[in-house]
């Protein structure tokens, strides 16, 4: 009966470390997988954010220069419709309205893992910025043709660092995590414990000696008193 006691012990220790050790592995892939079923990751769409800020905040810019110089009609007019490449800023907001219509083409609906969609956007913006403030008579024109160009130059350099060190690194890390995990569950052997059948509980069967001494009491007895 002892034995019986201690095999019961040994299955219910081993089911209970079979589903404590199990239980956090498939917790975490439970978590990996609600990431990887998400549309975007938390650190791309802070990247997005910040690429709809970059066009956000060169409008900005640019509606306040429109407004400094005069009104915002008449200079459009002169800046769209006359455009001259010397003194007009709006190809400095056209220039952000295209890395916003790259970027999240790019890295929000195509979910793009590779440099090669930004690097195009920050090459294209740095030579362009840098060509029209040599070229052109942005400087002569006040403080706005300082602000615009170099804020413009900045935002496309640092969309260029967030993405190529804290985007695609951390997705990267992410992605290989989940999948250590889910090699190490699927190697690890999983010990459920099984339903216990009344079967298993068990008297043994009388022993054949002791049937033996009963059958000699009974001859005993039925034996006449002399």
């Amino acid at each position: 009966m002892a034995s019986q006691c201690s095999s019961v012990d040994s299955r219910a220790t081993l089911g209970g470390v079979g589903s404590i050790n199990s239980t956090p592995i498939s917790a975490r892939i439970e978590s990996y997988e609600g990431v990887e079923k998400k549309c975007i990751s938390d650190v791309r769409r802070t990247f997005c954010l910040f690429v709809t800020f970059d066009l956000l905040f060169v409008t900005l810019l640019w509606i306040i220069e429109l407004n400094v110089n005069g009104g915002i009609q008449e200079e459009l007019k002169k800046e769209v419709l006359q455009y001259d490449y010397h003194k007009s800023f709006f190809d400095i907001f056209v220039l952000a309205a295209f890395r916003f219509m790259v970027l999240i083409l790019a890295y929000a609906v195509c979910r793009l893992r590779h440099w090669w969609a930004i690097a195009i956007t920050t090459a294209i913006t740095s030579a362009f910025l840098i060509a029209k403030v040599i070229i052109s008579k942005l400087l002569s024109q006040g403080a706005f043709g300082y602000l615009l160009p170099i804020i413009s130059f900045i935002l496309a350099w640092i969309e260029t660092w967030f993405l190529d060190f804290k985007v695609l690194p951390q997705e990267a890390n992410d992605e290989n995590r989940y999948l250590t995990i889910q090699n190490i569950a699927e190697r690890a052997p999983l010990v459920h414990p099984g339903p216990i059948s009344d079967g298993q509980f068990y008297s043994p069967p009388d022993s054949v000696a002791d049937s033996d001494e009963e059958l000699d009491d009974k001859h005993d007895l039925e034996k006449p008193i002399v």
